[in-house]
């Protein structure tokens, strides 16, 4: 999380529901003393399946990002205009053997082995590793503010990486045509604008009913890498030998510095990495590592190592190496197929940025703003119109400026990197405060990939001028709001608290209290205090609805709340009642149906006869201390841009009663 949850959505729930299923049955066999030996080959093949429906969507939606880099990744490490490279024997081999083992040693061996074990509550991603080392107590908050500060900054890389992948994704793709003909050469650029304008065009509509198809159409497509290069191996066998670590270090003897710069290309190979964290919630770790051990892995492997192989007899070709692999009467359906590839790739990007926007949201790092659900049945199929419409922007603002996949790969690599690093630097503190590792153990695993990701930093670093600045500019842009959003609403909550009342003294303090019927439901955040639309409503209208309800909406630090303790409720005076309502960060905070569930003694409730009373602070800059008059000014234009509490809460517009107030910052 950073995590797409809405590919392969009909399959992936079919295949949960037959795991649950056979788990129940276990449990009623262990129960019942039936012969479990006798059903086990049964259930075992209905877990199976489940998993294998699991790891096909996984192919449609974790793997799109990374299973589309052979299209540049190894063309780029010799041609990036900052370091280009001469393709000899040492050159390909080393770069080569630099793929393999950052595959390995990155994907395989630091997320699948180690960070995706580092799962909060089933969720992973960044945003969701940092809430793990957030809300401590005591000096703990201290040590944890930097590498929370640095989990937002890594969080707000990402958006970057999901304008920027689309855009490079379908580029590179598209042009494959100016391999079939070099009359296509002018329609490059229009056609990939038209595909990106059409990708984002499709987002309300949700990709639900779409997402059956992305599976088969990727393991298509990994098909297709490894049959072609197997075709190109076994005219030269030898490149296999490029396992041998030793050609990654006679890489960087033979051009030193060249060699080095080439990390950043190099690099290419493995973004995408933190999908397959971010989309763990949605598929669990079994089924995204089948399906990486079982197809993506060797898929890409043989692909860049038949690369590699062609380079070796037509060193002449870097600049299409890909495309030129394929013989000429299947070009046509490898250039349909490649962007087809990477329509899926920029699908799982946008949607996991729409996750993304979520859980900063819940987490109280961005503004309310629209999120739509697009499915009745699964809650992680979300569609944010805002985020949408800039994303399409940016990305078609990126084809024009760009112009080709070359160029744009310059922007491409160094927010992944930066990500990734900060990741590794969460994931120690998660060693030693929850797994409750030694310093020296966290050591000994974070400092390899800590020095393999630097190594990639340092490399990226010089593409900053040539394009690198548009995804840390974003990255820095968006951690600014975040950040002023977070401190301006702890400055609107004590201006707004201060000279509050305990509820129990003011009501004690009101006399003569007409009750009308129906039921009342105050929004406020400090339970204990007295809610203003409450005080208002008293000391005005002097009545008080037969059943009240002083309602607090808490997001938690886990990705989703169980129903069962989802609300803590306590009697404050006849017919009077604090419900504190607990939503996990992933969650769409639906207050009317958690209300309608409430059972308490003494407590009388119609969901049919409720109005809402919500606060509605109008915030203006002053010279109040607490930010700089720059960071007012922003969250002052947040705050008028917020979507409204009533859509944010689901509450019915119908039956809503704002109550307005001034709160200067």
């Amino acid at each position: 999380m950073g995590s797409d949850q809405t590919a392969g959505a009909e399959s992936v729930e079919l295949a949960r529901r037959l795991a649950q299923e056979d788990e129940a049955k276990r449990r009623a066999e262990k129960l019942d003393g039936s012969d479990e030996s006798h059903r086990h080959g049964e259930h075992e093949g209905h877990s199976r399946a489940g998993t294998v429906a699991l790891a096909l969507g996984a192919l449609g939606v974790v793997y799109g990002d990374i299973g589309t880099s052979p299209l540049y990744a190894l063309k780029e490490a010799f041609t990036e205009k900052s370091h280009v490279m001469t393709v000899d024997r040492i050159n390909v081999f080393g770069v080569c053997s630099l793929a393999f083992w950052s595959l390995i040693l990155i994907i395989s061996v630091k997320y699948l082995m180690f960070v995706m074990r580092a799962d909060n509550r089933g969720e992973g991603g960044i945003l969701a590793l940092t809430a793990k080392v957030m809300g401590r107590r005591g000096p703990t908050v201290t040590r944890a503010g930097l590498l929370v500060s640095l989990g937002v900054f890594g969080t707000a890389l990402l958006y970057g990486d999901g304008i920027i992948t689309p855009a490079i994704s379908v580029l590179s793709a598209v042009e494959g045509l100016e391999e079939v003909s070099t009359s296509f050469a002018d329609w490059v650029i229009p056609i990939a604008i038209v595909i990106i304008v059409g990708l984002f065009l499709v987002q309300s509509r949700g990709t639900g009913a779409v997402g059956k198809v992305f599976g088969p159409i990727m393991m298509v497509w990994f098909a297709t890498l490894a049959l072609l290069g197997l075709s190109k191996i076994v005219t030269a066998p030898e490149i296999l030998q490029s396992i041998n670590p030793y050609h990654a270090v006679h890489y960087f003897t033979h051009e030193k510095g060249k060699a080095f710069l080439s990390l950043g290309s190099i690099f290419l190979v493995v973004t995408g990495g933190e999908a397959l964290y971010a989309d763990m919630g949605h598929f669990g770790r079994k089924p995204i590592m089948y399906g990486w051990y079982a197809m993506v892995l060797p898929s890409l492997l043989l692909n860049y190592w038949g690369q590699g192989a062609f380079l070796l007899k037509n060193p002449e070709d870097i600049e299409s190496v890909f495309f030129r692999m394929a013989p000429e009467s299947l070009l046509l359906p490898l250039v349909i197929l490649a962007t087809l590839a990477t329509i899926i790739a920029s699908q799982a990007l946008i949607s996991g940025v729409f996750s993304l926007t979520a859980q900063a949201v819940q987490l109280d790092y961005l503004p309310r703003i629209a999120i739509r659900h697009t499915s009745q049945q699964h809650s992680g199929q979300i569609y944010v119109p805002l985020v949408n419409w800039v994303l399409m922007v940016a990305c078609v603002g990126l084809v024009l400026g760009f112009q080709t996949s070359s160029n744009l790969a310059a922007a491409y690599g160094i927010a992944v990197t930066m990500t990734m690093a900060i990741t590794t630097l969460i994931f120690f503190r998660v060693l030693t405060d929850s797994w409750n590792w030694s310093r020296a153990k966290a050591f000994a695993v974070c400092l390899p990939m800590l020095f393999i990701e630097c190594g990639f930093l340092g490399a990226n670093i010089v593409k900053i001028p040539h394009g690198g600045w548009f995804a840390l500019a974003v990255g820095v842009i968006l951690m600014v709001q975040m950040q002023t959003w977070r401190k301006g609403r702890s400055l609107v909550a004590l201006r707004i608290h201060r000279g509050e009342r305990p509820l129990e003294e003011f009501l004690d303090a009101t006399d003569n209290i007409k009750r009308v019927d129906g039921t009342a439901v105050f929004m406020f955040k400090d339970l204990g205090k007295a809610p203003p639309a409450l005080v208002n409503n008293l000391l005005h209208n002097k009545v008080l609805h037969d059943c009240t309800l002083i309602v607090s909406v808490d997001t938690t630090d886990e990705p989703r709340v169980d129903p069962s303790r989802r609300a803590d409720i306590k009697k404050v005076a006849p017919g009077v009642f604090q419900v504190q309502l607990e939503f996990g960060f992933m969650e769409d905070p639906n207050v009317p149906d958690a209300l309608a569930s409430l059972e308490h003694r003494g407590l009388v409730y119609d969901p049919d006869d409720v109005t809402y009373f919500i606060g509605h602070e109008s915030i203006v800059a002053g010279k109040a201390p607490g930010m700089n008059p720059l960071q007012e000014h922003l969250f002052v234009m947040l705050n008028r841009g917020a979507d409204s509490a009533v859509r944010f809460f689901n509450l019915p517009s119908d039956r809503v009663f704002e109550v307005g107030s001034r709160v200067e910052i």
